[in-house]
């Protein structure tokens, strides 16, 4: 129990800024109209296709008697605490105490952050993977038990909350079932069989998130659904999906971390003696971890030859690359290494490491060091240096003052501001949307600067579209697309809002538009219409809110 309250206080630490965050109103959003169709219900992407229905039904339903603040912290506390205990859960598996699950999560957090490929991240605010991850992290620690029944239960119930995860982890599961049960010599009897009644119950519980997800194209015809997947993939999500967007120091970075994982794990069997590497009934544990890490790297290796279809058929590269290739790799690869450095530290005791450096001088002068002890070394140095990549990352935010969501970095404006500007901008912005919530009517819909994300947090009034919430059925997903080129025209790309005179009265005889919410820094302090907000003792430097034009009766 202490090991679990350590672990969520380095979740806290790590990632407890004030909510929202990171995708928390995209996905919170979505939930608070899954449980009251009223809310927000003239808005594109909340009313769009609900792809991720276990997740609102099983963390949305506070929404109906607390704030999305306090749902949020609700579903953050569930969230980390499956996280955590699945890490506890996979230390055991290892046979390694409880509080090393503390170094694993450490490494697992900064070599997520430091090391990702396609921008994957596990512990911070709650959204559906964060619980489908948590589910993985127990069915990993059955799979080194090789309890198979377990595993396909777990990694289907994940899928269940989000299908690409649970999906991606059954397909992982599988080439770490052929190579432990069906390849390796020693094992060529085995009795454990692939087709089993708890493999298709765990098929039978992903449906609760495969139905979902597949009826996102219910409806749409061959070419809908291929202009959908290329916004999707092209326009939107590149930097998630498409490979040749990827920076190219993203693959530098995961390829060393990816180095330094198989290293380790490989060395396991040789630099240790049998009787100081524990090993688990029949199998040692980390062979069965590196089948399952390999499994999820394959995927990933997959994914980039699929990248590189666009050139020769886009239209399939389009509908392939959507399924986030290189999503387990990206979580996968880390905690392996967390595990691996784990182990040494842990089987590597600092005075037998430290005894064992001999210092004796050769005549050309050599250093002569035990293996076992520099092993140790780099082990301790990848701790050492995770911590600092986490600590760093969280003293960043801290000394911004502002949750990512709210920060100058995602709106692209004065990227380096101080704290006091930081949190000022917030503040004017939480007040503008304090402001729509007080004097608009619940039906409102509103223009708003093209690149927040959490006007419907706070203001609780839908918005005609914006960068973040893109829905996930055909549909809607080419209807928000249409939607943000005219009103966000590639000419204007660098404002947050349209300037476009001769159309407002268009938006508002289309979208039942009445006020905008402008970004002063932008289109500067006035606009020839009619400001709402702010006027007499009211003071907002940052934000104000303007009413279109009078649709002409002519």
């Amino acid at each position: 129990m202490m090991a679990w309250f350590a672990l969520m206080g380095l979740f806290f630490v790590y990632a407890g800024d004030a909510p929202p965050s990171v995708n928390e109103a995209h996905y919170l959003a979505k939930a608070k109209n899954f449980w009251n169709p009223a809310w927000c219900q003239q808005d594109l992407f909340v009313t769009s296709g609900k792809a991720h229905w276990v997740f609102y039904w099983v963390f949305g339903w506070p929404t109906k008697w607390w704030s999305l603040s306090t749902t949020a912290w609700m579903g953050r506390i569930v969230g980390w605490g499956m996280l955590a205990a699945g890490l506890i859960r996979l230390c055991s598996a290892l046979r390694l105490p409880a509080i090393l699950a503390a170094v694993v999560a450490v490494i697992w957090v900064a070599g997520i952050e430091q090391g990702n490929l396609a921008g994957e991240w596990v512990v911070g605010g709650i959204e559906a993977k964060v619980p489908a991850f948590g589910l993985v992290l127990f069915g990993i620690a059955e799979l080194l038990h090789r309890r198979w029944s377990r595993v396909w239960l777990l990694f289907g119930t994940a899928a269940a909350f989000h299908v690409l995860t649970g999906g991606w982890a059954v397909v992982a599961g599988a080439i770490a079932f052929v190579w432990l049960e069906r390849v390796r010599r020693d094992r060529a009897h085995s009795q454990a069989r692939f087709f089993t009644p708890a493999l298709f119950a765990g098929g039978a519980i992903s449906l609760l998130g495969l139905i979902p997800a597949v009826s996102m194209s219910w409806g749409a015809s061959a070419a809908e659904s291929t202009s959908a997947a290329r916004v999707y993939t092209y326009f939107r999500l590149s930097h998630h999906l498409l490979p040749s967007a990827f920076h190219r120091d993203w693959y530098v970075r995961h390829s060393m971390l990816t180095l330094v994982t198989l290293g380790f794990l490989v060395g396991q069997r040789w630099l240790y003696r049998r009787d100081e590497l524990a090993s688990l009934p029949q199998r040692d544990a980390f062979t069965a971890l590196t089948a399952f890490t390999i499994g999820a790297m394959l995927i990933s290796i997959c994914g980039l030859f699929i990248g590189m279809l666009p050139a020769v058929a886009p239209d399939l590269a389009a509908k392939l690359l959507r399924f986030y290739w290189c999503r387990l790799a990206d979580v996968i690869t880390p905690l392996a290494l967390g595990c691996s450095v784990a182990k040494v530290l842990y089987v590597t005791h600092v005075p037998d490491a430290v005894s064992r450096l001999s210092f004796r001088r050769r005549p050309w002068g050599s250093l002569r060091v035990d293996a076992r002890s520099v092993v140790f070394l780099a082990s301790a140095a990848i701790f050492l240096s995770a911590c600092g990549l986490a600590g760093w990352s969280t003293w960043r935010w801290m000394s911004g003052g502002v949750p990512i969501s709210h920060s100058n970095s995602l709106l692209g404006l004065r990227r380096n501001a101080d704290y006091a500007e930081q949190r000022q901008t917030m503040q004017d912005w939480i007040n503008v949307c304090r402001f729509v919530r007080a004097n608009t009517p619940e039906d409102a819909v509103l223009l708003t600067p093209r690149h927040q994300q959490s006007f419907k947090w706070y203001a609780e009034r839908a918005e005609v579209v914006n960068w973040k919430d893109i829905p996930q059925d055909v549909v809607s997903l080419r209807e928000w697309a249409r939607r943000f080129v005219e009103i966000y025209p590639i000419e204007l790309s660098t404002m947050r809002v349209t300037i476009r005179y001769d159309r407002l009265r268009e938006f508002r005889r289309k979208y039942g538009v009445n006020w905008m919410v402008v970004d002063r820094r932008v289109v500067g302090p006035q606009l020839p219409l009619v400001q709402v907000y702010p006027n007499g003792n009211e003071r907002n430097s940052t934000y104000a809110i303007y009413r279109l034009p009078s649709i002409s009766t002519k």
